[in-house]
């Protein structure tokens, strides 16, 4: 597919990207059998194929119009048409070049600007975890379709005692420390079990990953930059990983080396971050985890994120870790559709979501597991707002030490 870029987007670096990811693109339409808004509505311009069309067509005419805005707003961002797709096209890349691009061509109303403003700046700001310890208070009078997003509260237990010979750093994240401390509490029990050291870092905060999939990509940056210098002084003592409780976070620090990759400042450190970016999945996958094993034999349906799966391309890891560890993982059909989570898409999109969402539960409910497990907190607090079953991280089942069951609900 050939574009020729309007003046405005010639010889910029985000047009000869665009342009290189069009020209991979061979329009064979493979793309549209595994995407999951296109299924749903069966319109060409809600699959890749249509929306790559619209992106070539607003690069090449420097114009574009709110319909152009309104298909790609319904795109999830999942990455299952690159999972799919035979040519290699970046289409998740392009996605991020694009929208900053159409905001500019076609302005948002002001209650759709406000409304976005305002997800930001309470999802990423100082006042997230006091406003979600009120929303927890007063769930039960609020309305269902409110009430939904706000998780249950489960204790993070006491952290792992320190003394192992193997230095990492563990990114904690926007919103899993008031959503879910247990996560990286767990996982940390876990890593000190295999002689891990999880060296504590202030300064460093959302990957960047909201700010980006809303088309607000300097505030992105300025959010890598910041976690590249709280960082960089533990990269030069030599750190072995930097591990990764969330695969949302994980698949955008990964990508730091690529965003940076114009920033004479940062992009040499930008590479070397993601260089050392692990899942942890990648950290457990070589160890004994078989000494994890518990007495009580739990059944699990793994969800696996599609920033996991399609995002950094880990697929399997996480089910052999959990078998190796004594647990049953029951298959489930249509594993590689998205859960309609996508960040703030549950939100901005919440009809199309929770179609999504139902979907993807009546899959891993099929055959009555005691738990589901994921491993991102956006897919776990989706998953747990209408799921009939218990809903964890997967690392809290291999916890050697957990404050309480897996999944449950305490507060």
């Amino acid at each position: 597919m050939h574009a020729s870029l309007a003046s405005i987007f010639q010889g910029t670096p985000e047009g000869l990207e665009a342009g290189a990811i069009l020209g991979k693109c061979v329009h064979c339409g493979f793309c549209t059998a595994t995407c999951p808004t296109y299924q749903l509505l069966g319109d060409e311009l809600d699959g890749p194929r249509g929306r790559i069309y619209l992106v070539k067509q607003a690069l090449e005419s420097g114009t574009c119009t709110d319909i152009t805005r309104g298909h790609l707003d319904r795109c999830l961002t999942c990455r299952s048409c690159e999972t799919t797709c035979p040519s290699g096209v970046a289409y998740g890349r392009l996605l991020e070049i694009a929208r900053p691009v159409v905001e500019r061509l076609a302005p948002r109303p002001l209650r759709q600007r406000l409304q976005r403003w305002l997800l930001r700046r309470t999802l990423l700001g100082l006042w997230f975890a006091p406003l979600l310890a009120l929303a927890r208070a007063v769930r039960w009078a609020l309305p269902q379709s409110l009430a939904r997003h706000i998780p249950r509260c489960r204790p993070a237990g006491q952290r792992a005692v320190q003394t192992g010979p193997r230095a990492v750093l563990m990114l904690e994240g926007c919103v899993q420390p008031a959503m879910a401390p247990v996560i990286n509490a767990a996982a940390g029990r876990v890593l000190a079990r295999f002689g891990f050291v999880v060296v504590p870092v202030s300064g460093a905060g959302c990957c960047g990953a909201l700010d980006l999939h809303l088309g607000a990509s300097d505030p992105a940056l300025q959010a890598m930059r910041r976690n590249i210098d709280a960082w960089w002084p533990h990269v030069e003592d030599g750190i072995e990983a930097i591990v990764m409780t969330a695969s949302g976070c994980g698949v955008t620090v990964g990508d730091y080396g690529k965003l940076l990759e114009n920033d004479p400042a940062y992009a040499a450190k930008a590479k070397r971050i993601s260089g050392l970016t692990r899942d942890i999945s990648e950290l457990l996958e070589p160890l004994a985890v078989e000494e994890l094993e518990r007495e009580v034999k739990l059944k699990v349906a793994f969800q696996s994120p599609c920033t996991l799966q399609h995002g950094q391309k880990i697929t399997g890891k996480v089910e052999d870790i959990l078998r190796r560890a004594g647990l049953t993982v029951v298959p489930t059909r249509d594993e590689h559709l998205c859960c309609g989570a996508a960040g703030t898409y549950s939100l901005l999109q919440p009809v199309l979501s929770r179609q999504l969402l139902k979907n993807k539960l009546e899959n891993l409910e099929r055959d009555q597991p005691d738990v589901i497990a994921t491993a991102n907190i956006g897919c776990l607090v989706h998953l747990e707002s209408a799921s009939s079953s218990a809903v964890c991280h997967w690392i809290e089942l291999l916890d050697p030490d957990p404050p309480s069951k897996p999944g449950s609900a305490l507060c």
